[in-house]
């Protein structure tokens, strides 16, 4: 059996004067053999995992190339996506291919959803005590 890992929710202000307290998750992704450290937001109300515009950019995704449209909800509704699948590491556990809904937007923040993220992964939040635990899916 795999064993999970601890990891706590951090603070981020996105508004000057205003923070929150979120679980953001630091992952590794990679595309065509690039990679990029990003922190993503557990969503567990987001239905898709999101990519924000520019890190797909500087992953080597050419927007022009990716053919199958996706139809965000939300905030993001008017916004194009289009599928990207990556290949993401969270700490010590080996990679998975996540499907991202790559949007056009500049200031969406990357974030994993129901579609594959917690398919791959199981979570349990702790929010009281700030803290949440991860373990991968047992195939």
């Amino acid at each position: 059996m795999l064993e999970g890992r601890k990891f706590p929710f951090i603070e981020r202000s996105n508004t000057p004067g205003v923070s929150s307290i979120m679980p953001y998750l630091p992952l590794t992704l990679t595309y065509n053999h690039r990679s990029l450290e990003a922190m993503a937001l557990l969503d567990t109300g987001a239905s898709v995992n999101v990519l924000p515009y520019e890190l797909g950019l500087q992953l080597g995704a050419v927007w022009e190339e990716q053919t199958v449209p996706i139809q965000l909800t939300g905030n993001l509704a008017r916004l194009p996506a289009k599928g990207l699948i990556l290949s993401a590491t969270v700490a010590e556990f080996a990679p998975v291919l996540l499907a991202f809904a790559w949007t056009e937007s500049r200031e969406a923040p990357l974030i994993l959803g129901h579609m594959n993220f917690f398919a791959e992964f199981d979570v349990c939040f702790y929010r009281a005590d700030l803290f949440f635990d991860l373990r991968p899916r047992i195939k």
